[in-house]
């Protein structure tokens, strides 16, 4: 699924809890308090809300995590049982005193054992009981996860009886060469469920007996009951889409990439919306089946791959991490699909941007990346997608027929069918998932697309390639054996390591906080072996990967010969502070002092040393060094402006309180206030604007947007100062102030705090000076967001065209005390143009000139004018003082067509200073 930032910004109270649970939480046995210092349990605001008003249905979070180490350690179907029996064992001791409190209290609530969560409904006094409880660690809202929409595609020929995309991985040439169609293989879905009588898909049915019956008990659980009478359907068609694509066949042609394997299925999603009860119930139910009531667990039923065409926003959020932990113990492949948030950079969705999730994108039937193909990286900077399949118009099952979908939902059952193809023909690598992905990893085609970052054969587009089913079985049925090793310096574990092996195959791996490293599986033969790390002279070695052996390679490093860089970074001789100072592609990183001074310790060598200040005042900068000692190198930057001519810098004016307290409170709300002098913003002037309760001052109509955006952007608000753009609330504790004189108004947002957690908050300041310039000042933050983690600050032009921002989501750009200026370009007069003229609805009116500024007599760039004192039209721009100008009125109408102003140019000369003002009539009228 895709959320929209602005349903994500509401919910981020509870992400940037739940990023705090599972991924930092240490293995434990028994339920554990609060240690010192730790913080209370987080509860959502909106939760709190709810539950003043009477019951409602929330989630209780677990400070502990089971541990699972006897699972990793089973071998063959014994690990679900070990996994199972780890976690229902251990959330049952986490979970008892809860259990007990929730009992006395008469609370309906459901405990899960994959995720030590509990589901509860109750109101405000049990939150409260809840709450003091030492081992929660935080209570949320109950909110459902969306499935991307299906993308309906264009159907393809078949070639030689086989659908596209299954052609194209090579899956033909593993039946034919290999005998092999996945048989043995039980794969299952957490989806919209799967019509389990479709003609593609009946036959490979766990639950079809051989007198072609049914028993569904193990096969098919709907925890939330939609199906009638407890019978496998699929009410949306998106389950059973994947389930063929995975194992189905439309008569005599192949629909599935593993057709010999059995499936079964989990409705994990009760819609197109997918809840989080039914999400985790159906995630316990892959490790543990159990009958169609829920009962009777039997891991031994467990399958060997579970499909996951779904997810959450990009980025990460670690709230189903303990399921995929959980899967990756029990020896169960975990394939998800990585969402559709492409083109961009950093859209990896949740869960398929975790590390322990092996993630497709989708290949369209050129080999291309589709558009909407999310793009990494994922967790901890780690390289995602994993692989890229098929998922351009892709033809596969659905309820009653047959359709052709496009999305990553159809690239990852490619994937994982995959899976099923590998572990049938080689069974020795069975429930083996480290081993498995290097056999995908080192099988898959390499595809250079770098535009999101990583190597020309694992990066954030392709990840580590073009899936080849095909290359994988002739990989995963070559002899071959493992590489371990450790890497020490002085003495002691070296992590963050990186060690290439090349020869028959070409790997990489990071060693480990121990210094450990492992190849699970290399084609046995000669390698030549590289072993490097930051700041120590490389290590290498020849060695032979022998069949069915376990081999090893141990290597001390010794520290490099090194120097030291210093230097000042300043911008129009002014000392920058808290720039970022590296010296890219290593993980040397330093930041200025109040001084705009900057000391490096690096080894010799050549680098690029980047420098990246905070904010938008000035421009990042990138030199080209060679290290041979120790050495010195002073940064200037540039300036940034907009195409207007704004710059900025730091704030030359203290914090201004405001002395009038003005009538706005509540959320995304808006009130209008009257300036004691025309206010100039790109060359308009203003005598009166919109403050929102979200950090807007908006002057061409109510902005209460809480969604911030980065500027410029042609959506609503324009024309805009944006000193603190987030989503913010003004409550019984926050209020919002005026003040004025003759040359400065301001506009005062005291402690207002953030929608989506009350205990963050904020004041802000911003000073509006007659010449045009503003100052943005923040004083008593409190919380990481009021360091403007999720805000715009800056300002931008009518209609959306130019701007200068400060800062678009930047943690930390925001400081106690500190602000910004902006300054506009010297020597521009404010220039209004009003023209009379009449036209008919749908048609607008621009001026057009001989200056950039006018469009350059190019009516497409021209100052549109706002008709508010029809007949007369009217804008303004800011104009190069004493210059002359020539320019006309033109008339757009609705299909384009442009009526320009008869007769010759108006001449206008522009004054030295003040402004400047035109009475016009359009001619011809």
């Amino acid at each position: 699924m895709t959320n929209d930032r602005p349903i994500r910004r509401r919910w981020i109270a509870a992400l940037a809890v739940v990023a705090t649970l599972t991924a930092l939480a240490p293995p434990a046995t028994a339920a554990r308090a609060a240690t010192p210092g730790e913080a209370p349990a987080a509860i959502s605001a909106r939760v709190r809300a709810a539950a003043a008003h009477g019951d409602t249905t929330f989630w209780i979070m677990l400070r502990a995590t089971p541990d699972l180490s006897a699972a990793r350690r089973a071998t063959g179907r014994a690990k679900a049982g070990a996994a199972y029996r780890a976690a229902t064992a251990a959330t049952a001791r986490h979970q008892a005193g809860l259990r007990a409190l929730l009992t006395r209290h008469g609370a309906r609530f459901t405990t899960y054992w994959i995720s030590d969560t509990i589901r509860v409904t109750g109101g405000a006094a049990l939150l409260r009981a809840v709450a003091a409880r030492p081992e929660v660690k935080a209570v949320l809202p109950d909110d459902p996860v969306r499935l991307p929409a299906l993308t309906k595609g264009s159907a393809h020929a078949t070639v030689q009886g086989t659908e596209w995309n299954i052609d194209r991985i090579g899956a033909p040439r593993v039946w034919n060469d290999s005998h092999d169609h996945g048989e043995g293989i039980v794969v299952a879905n957490v989806d919209t469920g799967v019509q389990y009588d479709h003609p593609a898909l009946a036959a490979a049915y766990r639950g079809r007996r051989a007198d072609g019956t049914y028993d569904h008990d193990y096969s098919w659980y709907d925890p939330a009951h939609i199906c009638p009478g407890q019978t496998p359907c699929d009410n949306v068609g998106h389950g059973t889409h994947t389930m063929g694509t995975m194992v189905g066949r439309d008569g005599d042609t192949a629909i599935g990439v593993a057709p010999g394997a059995t499936w079964i299925a989990a409705k994990g999603c009760e819609s197109s919306s997918c809840s989080v009860a039914s999400l985790l119930a159906a995630g316990q139910w892959i490790v543990a089946p159990t009958d169609r009531a829920g009962n009777n667990p039997r891991p031994d039923l467990a399958p060997d791959v579970v499909n996951n065409s779904w997810g959450g926003a990009s980025g990460f959020d670690p709230w189903y991490s303990d399921v995929v932990r959980a899967w990756t113990a029990a020896g169960i492949f975990p394939a998800f699909s990585a969402g559709n948030s492409g083109p961009g950079c950093g859209t990896a969705n949740t869960p398929g941007s975790y590390t322990d999730t092996y993630a497709s994108g989708a290949l369209d039937a050129g080999d291309a990346i589709a558009s909407f193909s999310s793009r990494g990286t994922g967790q901890d900077g780690l390289v995602k997608p994993n692989i890229a399949a098929p998922g351009v118009d892709v033809r596969s099952s659905v309820p009653g027929g047959y359709a052709v979908y496009s999305g990553t939902s159809m690239a990852s059952p490619h994937t994982a069918a995959t899976v099923a193809l590998l572990w049938s023909a080689a069974p020795a690598l069975r429930r083996d998932i480290a081993a498995t992905r290097e056999v995908l990893d080192t099988a898959a085609i390499d595809t250079d697309d770098r535009s999101c970052g990583g190597l020309p054969g694992d990066n954030n587009v392709f990840g580590q390639g073009r899936l080849d089913a095909a290359a994988a079985v002739t990989l995963a049925l070559s002899p071959s054996g493992s590489l371990t090793g450790t890497v020490t310096a002085g003495g002691a574990p070296l992590g963050g390591a990186t060690v290439q092996v090349s020869g028959p195959a070409a790997r990489s791996a990071t060693t480990g906080a121990d210094g450990g490293y492992r190849f699970a599986r290399l084609v046995a033969g000669a390698y030549h072996v590289r072993i490097t790390a930051f700041g120590y002279d490389p290590s290498e070695a020849d060695l032979r990967v022998e069949n069915d052996a376990a081999g090893r390679l141990d290597a001390a490093l010794t520290t490099s010969a090194s120097a030291v860089l210093t230097g000042t970074v300043t911008a129009a001789g002014t000392p920058v502070p808290g720039a970022t100072v590296a010296l890219a592609g290593t993980p040397v990183s330093v930041t200025t002092g109040a001084d705009g001074h900057y000391r490096i310790a690096a080894p010799l060598g050549t680098y690029r040393l980047t420098v990246r200040p905070i904010g938008g005042c000035t421009a990042p900068a990138t030199r080209a060094l060679t290290l041979t000692g120790d050495a010195t190198l002073e940064v200037p930057l540039d300036a940034t402006t907009d195409a207007y001519g704004h710059t900025c810098g730091p704030a030359t004016e203290p914090y201004r309180a405001g002395d009038t307290r003005l009538d706005l409170t509540g959320d995304d709300v808006t009130a209008q206030v009257t300036f004691p002098f025309p206010f100039p913003l790109y060359g308009v002037e203003h005598t009166s604007a919109f403050v929102s309760t979200n950090g807007v001052i908006a002057f061409d109509g109510p902005a209460p947007a809480f969604a911030n955006t980065a500027l410029p952007s042609a959506a609503d608000p324009n024309d805009a100062l944006y000193p603190f753009w987030d989503d913010l609330y003004v409550d019984g504790d926050a209020t919002v102030w005026t003040a004025a004189d003759a040359d400065t108004f301001v506009v005062e947002w005291r402690n207002v705090r953030f929608f989506g957690d009350p205990q963050q908050r904020l004041s802000i300041s911003a000073i509006l000076h007659r010449t045009g310039e503003v100052t943005y000042r923040y004083a008593n933050l409190q919380g990481a967001w009021a360091t403007g983690t999720y805000a715009t600050i800056g300002l931008e032009n009518p209609g959306g065209t130019d701007a200068l921002a400060y800062a678009v989501d930047t943690p930390g750009v925001v400081t106690d005390g500190g602000g910004v200026t902006f300054h506009p370009p010297a020597g521009r007069v404010p220039t209004s143009f009003r023209v009379t003229t009449r036209t008919v609805p749908g048609q607008t009116v621009s001026v057009v000139g001989n200056l950039p500024e006018l469009g350059g007599w190019d009516p497409a760039r021209g100052v549109p004018l706002a008709a508010g004192g029809y007949p007369v039209w009217s804008g303004g721009a800011g104009l190069p003082a004493g210059t002359p100008v020539e320019y006309k009125y033109v008339i757009r109408d609705p299909d384009g067509a442009v009526t320009w102003e008869p007769g010759e140019n108006r001449a206008m000369l522009i004054p030295a200073s003040g402004r400047y003002e035109t009475h016009d009539t359009f001619r011809g009228q």
